[in-house]
Order: structure tokens, then C-alpha cells, then sequence
């Protein structure tokens, strides 16, 4: 029994934000029935994205609408609420959150109060004062990223096959990639498999005629799986006539061209930009504790460190890695320790509605999968290393053990038998991303060139 009603405010529809509320339901089943706790996730987004299947939802392995969870189908007994916190006053307890009715009501944003805080909102891409970076540069974090990252390598191709001038038809088939962690190791891998398999439907336009290159600024690439996988990859990928450059910077994409800092110049028109994620904005609009990157300073037990009932995990939280055996080492940002602390600071709330002790996160590294296009692959887990075909396949069955609901798998799993069985898809739905263009030019006005009200859409 809960000492007395709660509600509970959690930001964030991600990983920590859907798993906290979903176990929070699970726990407090009795307590909502008889209304003693009341569970609120306020999200910009009615699903979460599981980002590991983003890069084969780019090559068309996957649908897109099946690397997402629909949060009110999962959290059925939580009151899911599209939109966003813009700052949130822990003091008085109240967050400030704009929907997509503000704007029409025209007042202002709307302060809900909460007794129990899990702030979770995720993170948001690091870039730098790059020049041309904003206008040309393609993010890899959502699910609408990498629809129309694959719409535009394929529309890149298209023009390739039918311009005249070399210039263009070299720009449209050099790809840069900038970031060699895994986001972008694995969208390169997938992306240049896939356009690989459509170059054979194109009767001008050869494998070899593509300019694939990855950039990135350290010594090497995949840290995650260790040295000896990282050299590995480096090889895979050169093998395949990827252009992998360490210790190497994007200094400006300017007018189309990108000019790297070993002085390499490349006309392209694909400037795809992984390098890192900061933590989310609003964290600077809250009174909480942060640290010197911007992150939630939290206790081993999840809480944010200086206050009480405000609890914060994920990539918006430094929590102390316990495990490691050095003082001040922080667990990394990434999904594993996502998933892992939100199932911890579930139960942690639950205890201290109930009036128990909590618990700390403690975590048994089990490794790490990195796929590097269709049966190729490298894995670090549990000591064995692994690369080619059983790193492959490791990767898709880990994920998919990995990916929320019974549904979810299930299509998963089905769309990967049928591509076994039945050829790649290689069609462009670029439309997608003005579909009034074409209705405007009937109707006799001229279709829009403003950019899309919807800030994730790819251009």
C-alpha cells in the first residue's frame, strides 16, 4: 500500500521513459484500480523508436512503422500526453508543457503537478559550428531520419543515371558519413548494401561508380566492441571500397562540398552527421543538479543527487557505475544501460511510495553487436568475439529478443523471413515529405519550397 496518492510525471517516451511507466503499471496495478496513483507521460511522440533497427529500416529490411512501439497501446493504464516539457520547477513541483493544442488555444503552455519526477527526455545530436552543416547536413536518430535518408540515396541514384555533367552525376554518387560510432558505422553498412543491390536495376550505374567515406576524428571506430573488432570493421569496410578516414575532422560542407581536415575535398551532396548526441535542452530549464556536459547528476540509486522524488536515468543522467572499481566513473549513454535502469528505477519508486529502501544499479556488461549490412557483422559478447555471418546473426537475435511486444517481434520476424525469401525493395517514397506538392500544383497554386513544418523531416 502506497502511504498516500502519488502522481507521477514521467518526461520522456524512449527507452527509460516507456519502460519505467510500463513496469510502474505492472507494480502498481492495485494502486491505480482503486486511483491511490496516477502515472502521466508527457512525450513529443505517441511511440517509441527502438533506434537499433533504424539502419535497416533505412536498407528496407525492416518497415518503418515496425521499429516503433505505439505508447498508448503499451502504457494502457497511463495517461499519455504529445508534447513537450519546456521547463519544469521541481521546488513547487510543476512542469511546464507545451502540446499540440497550445498554439490553438493561445495559452501558453500548461503546468501540470506531480509529487514523483523521472525525468527521461533522451538526448538530441552534438553538432558544431560547421559551415553548410545545417543546411546540408541528415541526422540518424529518428525514425523519419532514416526514411529519408534511404528516399534520398535512391533519388541521388536516380539523378546519377539520368544527369549529363559528370559534376553532378559525381556529387550525387559520393555518400560521407561523419561519425564512426554505431550509429553511423551501421547506417553506412546498411545503406551501401542496399545500393549496392539497386545499382543492378540501373543500367548506367555501377557499384564501383559510388563514392562511399566515413570520417571520424579519433583513432578508431566502434569503441564499444573493443580494438581488435574495431581494426576488423576498419578492414571490412575498406574491403568493400569504403573510404575510411580516422583522425579526420568535416571541417565545412559548405556549397556542396565537403573539405576534411587531411585537406580532401569531396563534391556530394549526402553529408550524413553521427557524431555524438548532448543531452536534451530542457534540462537547462529545470533547478536540478547538472554536471559539467549537462547531464543530471544522480545517486546510485537513480535519484538525482541534492533533492528528493525526482529520479532521472538514460542518456539525460551521469549515474555513478558502480561496478567499475574507479571513483567517478560514469555509466555510458547507450540503450543497455537504458533498459537496465529503467526497470531499477521503477522498482526504486515503487519502494519509496511504499516506504522501503532502494536498491542500486548495478550492471554485468554482456557486450556489444554491431552489424555491418546483410550477414556481415561484429559482436564483443560475454568475452567471445565474433565477426562475418555469426555476428550477424547474434545482432538480429539479440535485438529482436530486445524489441517491445509480443507484436513487435512477430513482425520483425516475418519481415525478415519474406526478405529471405522474395527480393530488396528499392522504391523512393521521397513524396512523402511534401505530400500537399502535387495537390497545390492541380489546384493551381505552386507547391511550397519552405522546408517542413515538422522539424525532423529530412529534405
Amino acid at each position: 500500500m502506497v502511504k498516500e496518492r502519488a502522481r507521477i510525471l514521467v518526461v520522456g517516451g524512449g527507452y527509460v521513459g516507456m519502460y519505467t511507466a510500463l513496469r510502474l503499471q505492472r507494480r502498481l496495478k492495485r494502486e491505480l484500480d482503486r486511483g491511490e496513483v496516477e502515472i502521466t507521460v508527457v512525450t513529443p511522440d505517441p511511440y517509441m523508436t527502438y533506434q537499433p533497427f533504424l539502419p535497416e529500416a533505412a536498407a528496407g529490411a525492416i518497415s518503418p512503422r515496425h521499429v516503433v512501439v505505439p505508447l498508448r497501446r503499451v502504457l494502457d493504464r497511463c495517461r499519455v500526453l504529445i508534447g513537450e516539457a519546456t521547463a519544469i520547477d521541481h521546488a513547487k513541483r510543476t512542469a511546464t508543457v507545451t502540446t499540440l493544442a497550445t498554439e490553438e488555444e493561445g495559452t501558453g503552455g500548461q503546468q501540470l503537478t506531480y509529487d514523483e519526477l523521472v525525468l527521461a527526455p533522451g538526448s538530441v545530436s552534438r553538432t558544431l559550428p560547421i559551415p553548410g552543416l545545417a543546411d546540408h547536413g541528415i541526422g540518424f536518430k529518428t525514425v523519419e531520419e532514416a526514411i529519408g535518408l534511404r528516399n534520398h540515396v535512391i533519388e541521388q541514384m536516380d539523378i546519377a543515371s539520368s544527369t549529363r555533367d559528370p559534376a553532378i552525376r559525381d556529387a550525387a554518387l559520393t555518400f560521407v558519413f561523419v561519425g564512426g560510432g554505431f550509429a553511423g558505422v551501421e547506417a553506412l553498412g546498411e545503406l551501401e548494401d542496399m545500393a549496392r543491390y539497386a545499382a543492378r536495376y540501373y543500367h548506367n550505374v555501377q557499384p564501383e561508380d559510388m563514392k562511399w567515406i566515413l570520417v571520424e576524428a579519433s583513432d578508431r571506430i566502434l569503441p564499444e566492441v573493443g580494438e581488435e573488432m574495431g581494426r576488423y570493421t576498419v578492414t571490412e569496410l575498406r574491403r568493400r571500397n569504403i573510404d575510411v578516414r580516422l583522425q579526420t575532422r568535416l571541417e565545412s560542407c559548405a556549397d556542396r562540398v565537403a573539405v576534411l581536415s587531411d585537406g580532401a575535398r569531396f563534391p556530394t551532396r549526402t553529408v550524413v552527421w553521427t557524431a555524438g548526441v548532448k543531452p536534451h535542452p530542457v534540462l537547462a530549464a529545470t533547478d536540478l543538479s547538472r554536471n559539467d556536459r549537462g547531464r543530471l547528476r544522480c545517486t546510485a540509486e537513480l535519484a538525482i543527487e541534492g533533492t528528493t522524488h525526482a529520479w532521472a536515468a538514460g542518456d539525460a543522467a551521469a549515474v555513478p557505475d558502480v561496478t567499475a572499481g574507479e571513483p567517478g566513473r560514469e555509466c555510458a549513454p547507450n540503450a543497455q544501460h537504458a533498459l537496465r535502469q529503467a526497470k531499477v528505477l521503477a522498482d526504486n519508486i515503487v519502494h519509496t511510495l511504499r516506504g522501503e529502501p532502494p536498491q542500486t544499479y548495478e550492471h554485468a556488461y554482456a557486450g556489444s553487436v554491431a552489424s555491418l549490412g546483410l550477414h556481415k557483422g561484429v559482436a564483443h559478447v560475454y568475452g567471445r568475439k565474433l565477426k562475418g555471418y555469426p555476428a550477424w546473426f547474434m545482432h538480429r537475435a539479440y535485438h529482436l529478443s530486445r524489441v517491445p511486444t509480443f507484436n513487435r517481434k512477430a513482425r520483425v520476424l516475418a519481415e525478415w523471413t519474406l526478405a529471405g525469401l522474395f527480393k530488396r525493395e528499392i522504391v523512393s517514397l521521397g513524396s512523402l515529405e511534401h505530400p500537399r506538392a502535387e495537390f497545390e500544383l492541380a489546384a493551381g497554386g505552386k507547391p511550397s519550397q519552405d522546408p517542413p513544418v515538422n522539424p525532423k523531416g529530412s529534405s
